[in-house]
């Protein structure tokens, strides 16, 4: 995971909301880094597709993870996704190149 962890981190961490100008996260320390949380998840959801079609990537990532997310609500209300800052959600098409981009040199 940390190879995959490695290439994200330089792919979002310096363009995420959460980080400063030199891309170091800005959350506190009640906070976990969604992508960070949930990384092992995605990467097996991204693995487990057969293509890169964005929408199945998208909607299995829905499936699994945003199921188990403590910012969903038993309705299935995210404030998270509705306020567009959901970190998995608004970076996904970076992290799933980026996961390829690590695969590939392998």
């Amino acid at each position: 995971m940390d190879k995959y962890l490695k290439a994200i981190r330089e792919d979002v961490c310096s363009i995420c909301a959460d980080s400063d100008e030199h891309g170091e996260c800005k959350l506190s320390d009640k906070e976990i880094c969604a992508i960070e949380f949930f990384l092992p998840q995605v990467v097996e959801i991204i693995h487990n597709t057969k293509n890169d079609d964005y929408d199945e990537l998208y909607n299995s990532l829905k499936k699994v993870i945003c199921q188990n997310c403590r910012a969903r609500d038993e309705e299935g209300y995210c404030y998270l996704r509705d306020n567009a800052n959901c970190t998995l959600e608004r970076y996904f098409s970076i992290i799933i190149d980026s996961v390829n981009r690590v695969d590939e040199a392998a």
